[in-house]
C-alpha cells in the first residue's frame, strides 16, 4: 500500500494550518509545525495518512508549547536574579537573604513533577484553564485541581526547604 501523501498535504494542508493555529495562536509558527508535520510522514505508509498528520501536528505543537514554558520559567528565574542584583539600596544581609529565597524557590520548584510545574508556571502567567489544557495535555476540568494540587506541594515543598535551612543553619 503506498500512501499518497500529496493528495493528502493538498486536501488537508489548511485544516492542519488551522488546527496548529488554535494551539499556539501564532499562524506563522503554525505554518512552519505543519511543514515539519508533513516532513515527518513522508516516508511513512498509514491506513490514515491524515490522522497521523494531525497526531505529529499535535504533538509537535505540544513540545513547542514545553519549549516555550521552559524559556519563560528561565526567563522569570532571570528576571528574579536580575531584581536581586539591582537592588543596590539593600544591605548585603538583606541581599544574601533575598538570593536564598529566591533559590528556595527554585528549588521547590524543581521538586514538583514536571506536570504540576508546568501547569503552576502557566496559571501564574496568566493563562487561562483552556489554554493551560492545550498546552498541558490536561483536560480542562482537570486544570482547577492540578492547580490547586500543585500550590499545596509547591509550599510545602518550600516550608521544608525553609525547615532544613533553619535546621542546618
Amino acid at each position: 500500500m503506498n500512501t499518497d501523501w500529496e493528495t493528502v498535504y493538498r486536501t488537508s494542508w489548511d485544516d492542519v494550518v488551522r488546527f496548529l493555529s488554535w494551539m499556539l495562536l501564532d499562524e506563522d509558527r503554525a505554518r512552519d509545525l505543519a511543514q515539519e508535520a508533513f516532513a515527518r510522514v513522508l516516508d511513512r505508509e498509514a491506513t490514515n495518512p491524515r490522522g497521523l498528520v494531525f497526531r505529529t501536528a499535535a504533538n509537535l505543537a505540544r513540545d513547542e508549547a514545553r519549549l516555550v514554558v521552559r524559556r519563560k520559567r528561565h526567563l522569570a528565574l532571570l528576571k528574579v536574579e536580575g531584581e536581586v542584583k539591582a537592588e543596590h539600596t539593600r544591605t548585603p544581609a538583606a541581599e544574601l537573604e533575598a538570593r536564598e529565597q529566591a533559590d528556595q524557590v527554585r528549588r521547590a520548584l524543581a521538586s514538583l513533577s514536571d506536570t504540576d510545574r508546568q501547569t503552576l508556571v502557566l496559571w501564574n502567567a496568566g493563562f487561562d484553564y483552556g489554554e493551560i489544557a492545550e498546552r498541558t495535555g490536561l483536560t480542562r476540568g482537570a486544570i482547577g485541581t492540578t492547580v490547586a494540587r500543585a500550590k499545596k506541594k509547591l509550599m510545602n515543598a518550600y516550608d521544608a526547604l525553609e525547615d532544613t535551612d533553619v535546621a542546618l543553619g
